[in-house]
């Protein structure tokens, strides 16, 4: 019975450890950052939140907005992870989408990244960690990007969608009035499409707001990520 103890201890130690090591960068100036800690500040941090999509089949958004691929197969060619929903009455005046499409049934929703952009430490490890072509948010705006969308979600123009998004995300607070993003763009590059999301800083978020919930959809794909004001603190300093 002791050894089992004191593995347990061992492990929990371990745990702690690690743990400790993954924020080391909470106790760091920005400038001492290593190209590791600005990574993990990227990708999993307060400010980084990693998110899995639900698809969203009440609105038929692939239809209402503008630019988006066939709702056939929910986002231009791309599999939800619904059985059988790339054979539904297609775009092609044939009532089936392209093989390619359709035997892409059974793969899975696309993981999401959402960054706070607008928050130092976000656009101060995008420098670090050399994220050239990474978008920047003005000081009158909190600003959320969301990464990972695939490649053929946008099809058309990007404008034209970008003013269809706006009117399906918000982000939420507890017993006050939903924000509305002042202006979305959709930015399209390499490595897939990008989709930031703009909201005034007239409305002032606080740390007296215990969460910050932002809610979006993107054709079919809908998905929310949770943010914690009193965690998004660097230096003692609330940082949005």
């Amino acid at each position: 019975m002791p050894q089992r103890h004191t593995c347990a201890w061992i492990v929990l130690i371990a745990g702690a450890a690690v743990a400790l090591q993954a924020q080391v960068w909470k106790d760091k100036r920005i400038d001492e950052w290593s190209p590791d800690e600005a990574r993990q500040v990227l990708t999993d941090s307060p400010w980084a939140k990693t998110v899995t999509p639900v698809p969203n089949d009440s609105g038929k958004l692939a239809h209402t907005h503008a630019g988006l691929g066939p709702d056939s197969v929910g986002l231009g060619g791309v599999n939800l992870g619904l059985p059988g929903m790339g054979r539904r009455g297609g775009m092609n005046g044939a009532g089936r989408v392209p093989s390619d499409a359709a035997s892409q049934d059974s793969g899975p929703l696309p993981t999401l990244t959402l960054r706070w952009i607008s928050a130092l430490p976000i656009s101060s490890a995008q420098l670090i960690s050399r994220e050239l072509n990474a978008p920047a948010a003005d000081e009158d705006h909190y600003a959320i990007a969301v990464y990972g969308l695939p490649s053929g979600i946008i099809r058309g123009d990007p404008g034209a969608l970008a003013a269809g998004l706006k009117n399906h995300a918000a982000i939420k607070r507890e017993g006050k009035k939903d924000i509305a993003p002042s202006s979305v763009e959709v930015i399209l590059r390499d490595d897939g499409p990008l989709v930031v999301y703009s909201f005034a800083r007239t409305t002032e978020i606080t740390r007296k707001d215990a969460k910050i919930e932002f809610d979006a959809e993107i054709g079919r794909l809908k998905f929310t990520a949770n943010f914690v004001p009193d965690d998004m603190l660097y230096r003692g300093k609330l940082e949005l």
